[in-house]
């Protein structure tokens, strides 16, 4: 059975940071993409950061030079540090697994969330 389980989302004044963590069980963690996704309320979930198995990160626009994207393979943990936080970031934040093979094999897995409210 897979399991994404996050942590440490929580309230932050405007200007704060917050660690988010994403531990996994039941995949071999290093072979995977790991992402952090958000929603916000009536918007679509969108995509934050990714980091391939190989260490290779990509940022939404909007995080980019604020937050980070890191991994750990023996603990089999994804971690998203978020700096310099606003309330545009507010959002519950998804983890997510992603594994592509060949043209039609494709294993995802999503958390089950933990919300981030930046507020003064």
């Amino acid at each position: 059975q897979v399991q994404l389980v996050e942590s440490g989302g929580g309230l932050v004044q405007p200007g704060g940071s917050l660690r988010l963590s994403c531990t996994a069980s039941g995949i071999t963690f290093s072979i995977y993409t790991m992402g952090w996704y958000r929603q916000a309320p009536g918007k679509q979930r969108e995509l934050v950061a990714l980091i391939s198995n190989v260490g290779t990160t990509i940022f939404d626009d909007s995080v980019r030079g604020r937050f980070t994207i890191s991994r750990d393979n023996v603990k089999n943990t994804v971690y998203l540090q978020m700096n310099s936080l606003n309330a545009e970031d507010t959002a519950v934040y998804y983890c997510n697994a992603d594994l592509r093979r060949g043209s039609n094999s494709r294993y995802e897995y999503w958390g089950q969330g933990t919300q981030v409210t930046v507020s003064s």
